[in-house]
This record gives C-alpha cells, sequence and structure tokens, in this order.
C-alpha cells in the first residue's frame, strides 16, 4: 500500500473539488440553450405577452381558453390559472411597472387593465373605440404606457402613447410620427427610457425613434428581416434587442445598431413574445404558438423591465 502525506492527500482533495465546482457552474451558467419548460397544449394558438414579477412568477395569456392569464411558478414546469379578463376580453400583452402593478393590453375590446400587486382581480385602466387593438405594450420609468396598435387587413399601424395627466386621469392619444409605419407589433424602450423600439410584422423591419412627449422623432430603420418574421419583441440593460423570430423559430439577438450578435435557437418555430425573468433577470421565457407551450434560455444580461421593477434602472 502506497503512503501519502497528509498534506499530499489535502492537495489532491481540494484539485478534485476545484474542478467539481468548476464543471457545476459551467454547467450552471451555460448560455443560449432554449430547452422546453411546459407541456405543449397547454395555452391556446393565442399563446404571447409573458411577462415575469420580481418573485419569479411568470404570466401568460390565454392558458386553456381565450380571454385567461395564466401562471407558470418560479422553478414550476406546468402553469396553473391566475385570472381572468372580463367576458369578450382577450389579452395579448402583459408588462410590470415600478410599483408590481400588472398592465394586460386586450386586443379584442379595446382595453388596457390594471392588476394590483398582491391581488387577481382586473380593473379597466384605458379605453378606446379609436383603437383597433391593442396588440403589445411597454412602460417607462414614470408609468407611460406605450402600446402598438396593428391593423393586420391594412398592412399598418401606430404607436399610442397612454398616461397619467395632472388631474389624474388616464388619457390616451395616437403618437404623431415622421413616417408611415407597417403593422406595428413588438414594442420595448432603450434602459434610459429615450429610444423606442418598433418591430413591423408586414416588412419584417424593427425601427428606433426619439421620444419627444407625444411625438415619435429621428425614425431610423435598425434591421430589415423577412417580411412576416417578427414578432415580440425585448431589450436588456446593455441595450440589445431580442427578437423573436416567428416561423423561423429562433430569438434574434442584437446590438442597438443592428449587427446580429446571434440567432438562438429554439425548440419550435413559432416564437410569439420573449420575457426576461428568474431570480436575476437573466432567463429568457419564450411563447411558443407551435405546440402551446413555454421554453427558456439563460442570457449573459438581465432584461430591462427586470431592472426597473427592482428600482434600478
Amino acid at each position: 500500500m502506497a503512503i501519502t502525506s497528509g498534506r499530499n492527500f489535502w492537495c489532491l482533495c481540494s484539485s478534485v473539488l476545484i474542478v467539481i465546482a468548476t464543471a457545476s457552474a459551467h454547467a450552471e451558467t451555460k448560455l443560449f440553450e432554449s430547452a422546453q419548460v411546459t407541456p405543449p397544449g397547454e395555452y391556446t394558438f393565442g399563446i404571447e405577452g409573458p411577462a415575469a414579477d420580481l418573485d419569479g412568477n411568470l404570466f401568460v395569456v390565454n392558458l386553456g381558453k381565450p380571454g385567461t392569464i395564466g401562471r407558470l411558478p418560479a422553478g414550476g414546469t406546468a402553469s396553473e390559472p391566475f385570472t381572468a379578463l372580463p367576458d369578450g376580453s382577450v389579452g395579448n400583452a402583459i408588462r410590470f411597472d415600478r410599483s408590481g402593478t400588472m398592465f394586460i393590453a386586450d386586443y379584442k375590446k379595446h382595453n388596457i387593465f390594471a392588476i394590483a400587486k398582491g391581488t387577481t382581480e382586473p380593473s379597466l385602466w384605458f379605453h378606446s373605440d379609436e383603437m383597433n387593438q391593442p396588440n403589445d405594450i411597454t412602460i417607462a420609468r414614470e408609468g407611460t404606457i406605450y402600446a402598438s396598435d396593428p391593423n393586420w387587413k391594412g398592412r399598418e399601424g401606430h404607436i399610442w402613447r397612454i398616461a397619467k395627466a395632472a388631474d389624474g386621469t388616464v388619457q390616451g392619444q395616437i403618437m404623431s410620427a415622421p413616417r408611415a409605419m407597417g403593422t406595428t407589433n413588438g414594442i420595448d424602450l432603450s434602459p434610459d427610457g429615450k429610444t423606442l423600439y418598433v418591430g413591423e410584422s408586414s416588412s419584417g423591419q424593427i425601427w428606433s425613434y426619439a421620444i419627444n412627449g407625444n411625438e415619435l422623432t429621428a425614425a431610423k430603420l435598425v434591421k430589415a428581416f423577412q417580411p412576416d418574421t417578427v414578432d415580440g419583441l425585448r431589450t436588456d440593460v446593455a441595450g440589445r434587442l431580442y427578437v423573436a423570430r416567428i416561423l423561423k423559430g429562433t430569438i434574434a439577438l442584437m446590438k442597438p445598431n443592428g449587427a446580429v450578435e446571434r440567432e438562438i435557437a429554439l425548440k419550435a418555430k413559432e416564437p410569439t413574445n420573449l420575457a426576461f425573468g428568474g431570480s436575476d433577470g437573466k432567463t429568457v421565457f419564450v411563447t411558443q404558438r407551435q405546440g402551446g407551450f413555454i421554453e427558456s434560455f439563460r442570457t449573459d444580461q438581465p432584461g430591462r423591465e427586470h431592472c426597473l421593477q427592482r428600482g434600478r434602472c
């Protein structure tokens, strides 16, 4: 039997532990590899609008039937009912503001509902018969909501600005823009809140605009994908854009100048939208119309909305 000194034995054990710890950390931080999270068929063809709260719960519209909102608990693998919208209303987008209030875009009845933190009952926040939908929404630091409002038949659209007035009432209007927009769809803000990104499904283009009150200015074409291949989009704290490439089955990760860093392969081909969640805001959840399930992957930066909820952006 060989004799090993205590010192050499300690060094050997330490080396083994370091190797194990390094391998474990590498496995935990493997990025941009998507995996299916929930069973197929949980959600309808209208699966959309994912958004996560700071407790790690993910909320998605149309669980089982139109007009519902499902909740995927932190670390869970199956969704559960959270609430339902009033009869005839169907959600298409969910976002959280800094106070933890959930806002839901109801494209059928031209509403935006709000659900206060810790409650499940939706209350009407804004309504306009002038709206086509709304489709997707994003929320600024001070609470202003920007909503995409496409006219699918006419292959055109515009953006609404919705905010509280000085008297406390919620008012909304169509923002003026320097160009005629296509079917406005995915929408999000830059981390500093000065730039609004808008995806147009009909053209496959992503545009950026400077925000000046109720005006959109300085229109700039960020990226042109193939027509009808872009849906929801989100930004991270580094200012990068994550674009759901519906029909292609990827998430395009690109810089603000339009340079695509990578196309993240997904498990199904029809991603409708995405959201950042998890304890650190670096887990990206994707809603899949093909199969009606949720999948997710890890990324290297937290999302803007996660940072906003934490009061750091």
